[in-house]
């Protein structure tokens, strides 16, 4: 589902990717590890259509996206790609329902498909009942199932995580890495989560670890 080819990235003088080459298959959940610096989040960007490589090509579900025009590179994340980060990035003056709509009215889905598909969402990660409450109101492990919601909300192929149980406590961050595999199991999504959390990271099917810009495993 998602092919990456000597990937190289640079940020002046430093190197962060030297030739990344992946693949992986519709349903995996991978996780990637390595050590702060090692271009984990670097390398999630660059697949997620975040950020451009500057040099090798990324193929996701057939299309080459370093092909595509900017408009159209976010048309596709925006129907294709769901994002989870370590810090929720929820706008604070809507309701966790109104967070979770946002992706899906940037689509133009029609207002109550976009809420009708919100709240099964939110009855799905036992959340109904907080739909109307503020990301102030919530504690930190219902705002990031909130924002997981939020990346799902348009049915995307892969969802890219980037430390998402890193701001949790023990408990949250045990709940929120066993909803990742019943959601998987439920809507066949993909997964990539760059993590340090070494629990989370051996739950995946698979492991890679980056080291000096390098898949070493």
């Amino acid at each position: 589902m998602i092919v990456a080819r000597n990937i190289e990235k640079s940020f002046g003088p430093l190197t962060v990717l030297k030739g990344i080459t992946l693949s992986i298959n519709k349903g995996e959940i991978v996780s990637i590890v390595g050590a702060s610096g090692a271009g984990k989040s670097t390398l999630l960007h660059i697949l997620g259509t975040l950020d451009k490589a500057d040099s090798g090509f990324i193929e996701l579900n057939g299309i080459k996206v370093n092909y595509l025009s900017e408009r159209k590179i976010s048309d596709f994340r925006n129907r294709h790609i769901g994002f989870v980060f370590q810090f929720h990035h929820l706008l604070p003056e809507f309701t966790a329902l109104e967070n979770i709509c946002i992706p899906a009215f940037i689509a133009k889905r029609p207002k109550k498909e976009a809420e009708n598909r919100a709240m099964e969402l939110l009855e799905f990660m036992n959340l109904k009942d907080r739909s109307n409450h503020k990301p102030s109101e919530l504690s930190g492990g219902e705002q990031q199932r909130v924002a997981v919601a939020r990346a799902l909300v348009n049915n995307p192929d892969v969802i890219l995580a980037d430390e998402p149980s890193g701001n949790l406590d023990s408990n949250s961050a045990v709940e929120l890495h066993k909803l990742f595999f019943r959601l998987r199991d439920t809507f066949s999504q993909t997964y990539i989560i760059a993590t340090h959390n070494t629990d989370l990271a051996n739950m995946a099917d698979r492991k890679l670890t980056i080291r000096d810009g390098v898949i070493v495993q």
